[in-house]
């Protein structure tokens, strides 16, 4: 494994080296501190770069990310420190370099500096271990990343700070061969943070990341539960005419900590539930954050209804208004979930359709918005499909979705009493985190025909069974006449 480590670095940088040489000419570097916050299924990356413009009129910075790290990061945004609203970011998906484009948001003179943040989020970026715990042992997650961020600008001063939410960080790596670019130190540890650096004067040339950079990881304690879902099936049904917007969930829900070593012991499990010292690999209960006036919430499994459930229930806001609090639905499994372990369940509930829907009059455009997902904190979604079930006549239909899908289709639902079914829109996405919770928005028409349409099928529909049973009660279905 330390081999294949060690070759990375060479084969990314032969890759950038041209693009390197084109752009390192434009900037550099005044300082890189990047700040790695650990968790269990997310990791939260932050990186400054202070940036000091080498040639005028510069108007695109780009940031390097290696293959590794590229392949783990499901979200990525970058802002001029202090402002709030994102760059634009681009990058050659068909390129195998992983250059990033960051638009500024005006040219730099010679000389001029900027502050550029780059936050990520990374999925499936720790693993326990070891990889199997009692039921009464910790669980132990490890972490690794590259000592040095490549970037294709040289770099004055460098350094790397990985936090653990707690202090018990069992060990972590201490670098060899950087005592050329250090002066107090190559790495240092203050409770749970472990700072690597500074380092100084660090090049973009090949024989520079091909010598000195390496893998460090951070072996530490985690006191959550590692959770993933497998799979989210949301479904999306918009009624005009119960003025309604049902919402359903089916999610396969994964434990990704360190499986149980020996068995399951209840008695253990109750105990520890009494003493308030629940092992952290354990998940026993979680709360969802639903929209305000949401009602017939209902929760079950397999099995069928899961009654250790509670909701809380906010007001119903105006379409446009900001919610000042959320319905929260505390669930609690029927079983515990130990690491290894897998919950399939289904939630759904209802909102009130004004909420939601927003209609042009003028032109006749209804506007609806559907959430992606319903985060489940600390999670990351690895499979997610969303549909959206418009009404029955619904045409010209138009979407747009917050963060680019996977896919996008359009397909026909038939439900009861319909004749013609109704329009669908099927989005796909991959690795989901708590960043990937916007909205979905979709516009649509319905002529009034439509509407017509239903109540003809449904006035037929019940026309039709008067007329079956009165038919029925005047067939003679005696076998002998009296």
């Amino acid at each position: 494994m330390a081999r294949r480590w060690r070759t990375l670095p060479l084969l990314l940088v032969t890759a950038l080296a041209p693009s390197f040489s084109l752009a390192g000419l434009a900037f550099e570097n005044t300082a890189i501190v990047r700040t790695i916050e650990l968790g269990g299924s997310l990791v939260h990356v932050s990186t400054t770069y202070a940036v000091k413009a080498l040639e005028p009129g510069q108007t695109t910075y780009q940031i390097a990310l290696s293959k590794v790290e590229r392949a783990k990061t499901s979200w990525l945004e970058a802002k001029v420190k202090g402002r709030t609203t994102p760059l634009e970011l681009s990058e050659d998906e068909s390129s195998t370099e992983h250059l990033l484009s960051v638009s500024l948001p005006k040219a730099l003179a010679v000389n001029g500096t900027l502050n550029l943040v780059l936050e990520t989020v990374q999925t499936h970026a720790t693993h326990p271990f070891p990889e199997q715990a009692a039921q009464k042992e910790p669980q132990l997650l490890k972490y690794k990343t590259d000592l040095f961020t490549i970037s294709p600008y040289t770099t004055l001063v460098q350094r790397t700070k990985i936090k653990s939410l707690a202090p018990n960080v069992i060990s972590y790596t201490t670098p060899h061969d950087v005592d050329s670019f250090v002066r107090d130190g190559s790495v240092t540890r203050s409770g749970g943070t472990i700072t690597y650096g500074p380092y100084h004067d660090i090049q973009t040339d090949t024989d520079f990341v091909a010598k000195y950079q390496q893998p460090v990881s951070v072996h530490y304690s985690f006191d959550h539960p590692v959770l993933e879902v497998k799979t989210l099936r949301r479904i999306a049904e918009i009624s005009h005419w119960g003025s309604n917007l049902n919402i359903e969930d089916k999610i396969h829900l994964h434990n990704a900590g360190p499986t149980l070593k020996g068995h399951f012991s209840r008695l253990e499990y109750q105990s520890q539930n009494y003493h308030r010292k629940q092992a952290s690999h354990i998940l026993s209960d979680f709360a969802l954050h639903l929209p305000p006036g949401v009602t017939n919430a209902y929760f079950y499994d397999q099995n069928g209804n899961v009654s250790t459930s509670h909701l809380r229930t906010a007001p119903s806001v105006a379409k446009g208004s900001k919610a000042m609090q959320y319905s929260v639905l505390e669930l609690r499994p029927r079983y515990p979930v130990l690491g290894g372990w897998n919950y399939s369940y289904t939630i759904g509930f209802d909102t009130p359709l004004q909420d939601s829907v927003g209609y042009d009059a003028k032109n006749g455009i209804y506007m609806v918005g559907v959430p992606v997902m319903t985060n489940i904190p600390g999670t990351v979604v690895n499979d997610a499909e969303v549909k959206i079930i418009l009404p029955e006549g619904a045409i010209n239909v138009k979407f747009v979705s917050p963060f680019p899908e996977l896919s996008s289709s359009m397909s026909t639902h038939i439900s009861y009493l319909d004749t013609a079914g109704r329009p669908t829109v099927t989005f796909t996405y991959k690795d989901l985190t708590y960043k990937h919770t916007g909205m979905i928005y979709v516009s649509y028409q319905v002529p009034l025909s439509a509407h017509l349409k239903k109540v003809m099928s449904v006035g037929a529909a019940f026309f039709s069974l008067f007329a079956f049973a009165f038919i029925a009660r005047r067939v003679d279905l005696n076998l002998h006449k009296k």
